[in-house]
C-alpha cells in the first residue's frame, strides 16, 4: 500500500511490523509526525478497512480467519495493554481473566474486567465487552503486575476451592523470579490468602 503520503506509508510499515492482532493508538507513533497528522493518516486507513477503529484513538490491526475470511477480534489482554500504554495507567486483569492468565481457567467471557489506577471506561467492539473499573489503592501497592494477578484469581476462585492442584498450577505458571516478587507482596494480601500464598512461594512446594 505505497501512497503519496509519507507519514502514512511509515505508518503502514510500522504497523504491519508489529503484526496482524496488534492493538495500539497515535500515541504509539508520535515519532512519525504531530498528533493531527497521525489521526488523519489513521483514519485514512480505517477508510482503507487496512485496520480497525476499536474505540476513539484505540486501533486493530485485525488477523483474519483463514477459513471464514472473517476479522478475529483482539484478545482482551492485548486491548488491555494498549489502554495502559495510551493513558499511562496501571492495569490488572481480574476474575476469570485473571485465573484464565494463570492457566487456572478456560472460561471464555463476552465481558472481560481489568482494574485500572484511572478513569473507569469501557471498550466495545462486536460482541466483546471490556470493562475497566477503578482499582482500590491497596490492589496497585503490590511491586510486581503477576502478584496483582496471583490475587485477583485467588479471589475469583474463592477460598473454599482453592485445592493443592490450583497451588501446582500457579507455580508451574510463575517464574523463580515471580515468585521472589510474589513473596514480598504477601503481607499485601488478605489474610485468608496469606497461607496460600506461602504454599505458592515455598521452595518445597506442595507434594512435590
Amino acid at each position: 500500500m505505497k501512497t503519496s503520503n509519507p507519514i502514512v506509508n511509515k505508518l503502514v510499515k510500522r504497523i504491519r511490523g508489529h503484526g496482524r492482532g496488534a492493538v495500539f493508538s497515535s500515541s504509539n507513533f508520535m515519532g512519525l509526525g504531530n498528533r493531527a497528522a497521525l489521526d488523519q493518516a489513521l483514519s485514512r486507513l480505517v477508510k482503507q478497512k487496512l485496520i480497525r477503529r476499536l474505540a476513539p484513538g484505540l486501533y486493530h490491526y485485525p488477523r483474519i480467519n483463514p477459513k471464514l475470511g472473517g476479522v478475529i477480534n483482539p484478545l482482551p489482554d492485548a486491548v488491555a495493554k494498549a489502554v495502559a500504554r495510551k493513558t499511562g495507567n496501571r492495569i490488572i486483569p481480574s476474575g476469570a481473566i485473571a485465573a484464565n492468565v494463570l492457566g487456572l481457567s478456560m472460561q471464555v467471557s463476552t465481558k472481560a474486567i481489568y482494574l485500572i489506577d484511572g478513569q473507569p471506561r469501557k471498550v466495545c467492539f462486536g460482541s466483546q465487552t471490556i470493562v475497566f473499573r477503578a482499582a482500590a489503592p491497596r490492589t496497585m501497592a503490590v511491586s510486581g503486575r503477576v502478584s496483582a494477578i496471583v490475587f485477583q484469581a485467588l479471589r475469583h476462585i474463592g477460598r473454599d476451592s482453592i485445592t493443592d492442584s490450583v497451588v501446582r498450577q500457579l507455580r508451574r505458571s510463575l517464574s523463580a523470579k515471580d515468585r521472589q516478587t510474589l513473596r514480598k507482596d504477601i503481607p499485601l494480601a488478605v489474610e485468608w490468602m496469606k497461607p496460600i500464598l506461602k504454599k505458592i512461594v515455598s521452595a518445597k512446594g506442595v507434594n512435590e
